[in-house]
């Protein structure tokens, strides 16, 4: 039995051990000496440890492709599946020229977050382990600058108040965001696990069988895979699923281009308009008000603003990133590389979606039945899609899972519960370090987060909303705020007016995508059932 826990050393900063509460100090390491520059820091002293880095942390491991991985496999969700709806919302000239400016501004705010990782040096400052570190170092210790500035009393005590608010609201609203992506995606993937059984049930019957069939089940298998990939200790050791992940999502979206371009040359025209869904249009949801109108336009306009969303995980990715080159230049070129494809992806989907359909354009062009034919190629699709949520599940839970972990090991260090670790042999060499808080806290995750999609399975449309309200905050006020803070851009000069502008612009796009989020659950709460619907 290994005495500690081995993931949460002490943090080391040029040669100063900073002892985190009451966790001891308990592995002795050796650490790099302090780099005046990046050149500097990039010669790495001959006698220097190879085992471990800067802060006395094993050696990262994590390069340009890992990073892009993480990227893509976030990034391209099965909601790429949905742009065609989108765009058929908001027409041939709003529907692509959101969807780029959006990738844009999602490039730009997770540059200016991606610098944020280190505190001041961006080389070798003291590292930011999670998004709630970079913004408690960033913008929640505010004392001694305050006090450097001879800042009266009042004000002082204000901005300590205020930092710390700002500390806890990121905390809520990151892991709240989390959880209900974990739910979500258990809803998802169910969705294409029916949909591979329908398929082949309509190629039998002839199209005559409505095949109706609950989800329960198929989210029951989902939840027992999570469980079983959810003991992978942290992020640093999911490379290889995030991988498997980005290619599955390449997969599905490729399958659903081509199926797309092949109903575009089936019918030799692109439908569509310039403004998008007419009133009157008769669709499987009924008849197009000019209310429903609005509320569609609302919610497409949010799930395209959220179709790039990673902030969120941006800081834990770049945590496993290795120096040199220093890991802000990494994460910068691994964020053009995924955004600039994930987009080039969109617009095709997206696009020929909707030339191949219209306004009559599915919610999912793989599940919702947009495409019966080959069956065999919907089933692969949908297949890698499932593939896809398994290990997007695992990127977006990791970081939850880390802070629930090491916030335990703060407050009960000696609890051999929550901090011991026992080593297993595994048939393939070496062996696997068993946690038993770990394994418990995990499984009970994974089976609240299974229990909730099965309790309520039009939760998408809640996630939305959580999508919604943390797309502002975490996606772009935090980022803008502390690259403000990092970089000492005068309150007034040109470049503050800029980011508050694009800050302003992304509040009123949250706000709008949150009340039609609102809107779809007040109509699914109309039909809603517990534990009892079927597709």
């Amino acid at each position: 039995m290994l005495p500690r826990s081995r993931t949460m050393p002490s943090r080391i900063h040029h040669g100063v051990v900073e002892e985190r509460h009451d966790i001891k100090h308990y592995l002795q390491v050796e650490v790099q000496p302090k780099a005046q520059n990046e050149s500097e820091a990039t010669n790495t002293p001959p006698d220097y440890s190879k085992c471990f880095d800067d802060d006395g942390r094993l050696k990262r491991t994590g390069t340009f492709w890992t990073a892009t991985s993480h990227i893509i496999t976030a990034v391209i969700g099965s909601g790429v599946l949905s742009l065609a709806w989108a765009i058929a919302q908001l027409g041939w000239v709003a529907g692509p020229t959101v969807l780029v400016l959006f990738a844009y501004v999602n490039l730009y705010t997770s540059n200016l977050l991606a610098e944020c990782y280190r505190s001041g040096d961006l080389v070798t400052g003291q590292r930011n382990y999670t998004y709630m570190e970079a913004v408690k170092a960033y913008l929640g210790n505010l004392i001694s600058v305050c006090i450097s500035a001879k800042v009266v009393p009042i004000l002082l005590i204000y901005s300590v108040i205020t930092g710390g608010w700002k500390v806890k609201l990121c905390g809520w609203i990151q892991y709240l965001n989390l959880f209900g992506v974990a739910i979500g995606y258990t809803i998802a993937a169910s969705v294409s696990m029916m949909a591979i059984k329908r398929s082949n049930c309509f190629h039998k019957s002839g199209g005559k069988d409505p095949c109706h069939m609950s989800s329960n089940g198929y989210m029951i298998s989902f939840g027992i895979a999570e469980v079983i990939f959810s003991q992978i200790p942290n992020f640093s050791h999911i490379g290889w699923l995030s991988i498997a992940a980005a290619i599955m999502s390449f997969t599905y979206s490729s399958v659903a281009l081509g199926l797309g371009i092949g109903k575009v040359a089936e019918h030799e025209r692109f439908d569509g308009s310039l403004l998008g869904i007419s009133i009157g249009t008769v669709t499987h949801a009924g008849t197009v008000t000019g209310m429903q109108k609005i509320w569609r336009t609302l919610q497409a306009l949010g799930a395209i603003s959220f179709a790039y969303s990673y902030s969120v995980i941006l800081i834990e990715i770049q945590d496993t990133v290795k120096s040199p080159p220093a890991e802000y230049t990494t994460m910068k070129k691994a964020t053009l590389f995924s955004i600039t494809v994930t987009t080039v992806f969109y617009l095709l989907c997206g696009c020929f979606g909707y030339a191949a359909f219209g306004d009559l354009s599915p919610g999912k062009l793989l599940t919702g039945f947009g495409f019966y034919n080959p069956y065999w190629l919907l089933d692969i699709a949908n297949l890698a899609i499932v593939i896809h949520l398994v290990g997007a599940y695992q990127v977006f839970c990791q970081p939850l899972f880390a802070f629930v972990e090491k916030w335990c090991a703060q407050k009960w260090p000696n609890c051999n519960f929550v901090t011991a670790e026992y080593e297993i042999p595994t048939p393939f060499g070496g062996a696997y370090e068993l946690n038993l808080f770990r394994l418990v806290w995990r499984t009970i995750f994974v089976a609240l987060t299974t229990l909730i999609a099965m309790l309520m399975p039009f939760f998408n449309d809640v996630v939305g909303f959580l999508g919604a309200m943390g797309f502002w905050p975490l996606t772009v006020y935090f980022p803008i705020d502390m690259y403000i803070s990092h970089k000492k851009v005068g309150r007034g000069t040109s470049r503050w007016l800029a980011l508050q502008i694009i800050s302003v612009a992304c509040f009123f796009v949250t706000v709008a995508a949150a009340v039609g989020s609102i809107a779809g659950v007040v109509l699914d709460l109309k039909t809603y059932k517990p534990f009892k619907t079927s597709y």
